[in-house]
């Protein structure tokens, strides 16, 4: 239960277009109850097929590993604009 406690949390962290990307996945399966209402959409992942949470997670892995690679990107970005333009003005 606690991986998908995990798994809810970074959902509703998640931006609506990375939510829609795990709709799509729990959509493909038809063994997967999709509630919706004017409020959003529900899902009970207590019941979610094993494969549904690895594809799931594997998503999650890889929004994360995209947000840790442009943030890395940003800092050099950062660096390089500090180091050779804005020193450039002392």
């Amino acid at each position: 239960m606690e991986v998908l406690e995990r798994i809810k949390l970074q959902i509703e962290k998640m931006s609506s277009t990375q939510q829609l990307e795990i709709l799509k996945i729990l959509h493909e399966n038809e063994n997967v109850k999709i509630n919706e209402n004017k409020s959003g959409v529900y899902v009970n992942l207590s019941f979610l097929p094993n494969n549904v949470v690895v594809q799931m997670q594997e998503y999650l892995k890889y929004v994360n590993d995209q947000e840790n690679s442009l943030n890395v990107i940003e800092n050099r970005k950062e660096s390089v604009k500090h180091a050779y333009f804005e020193d450039s003005h002392a």
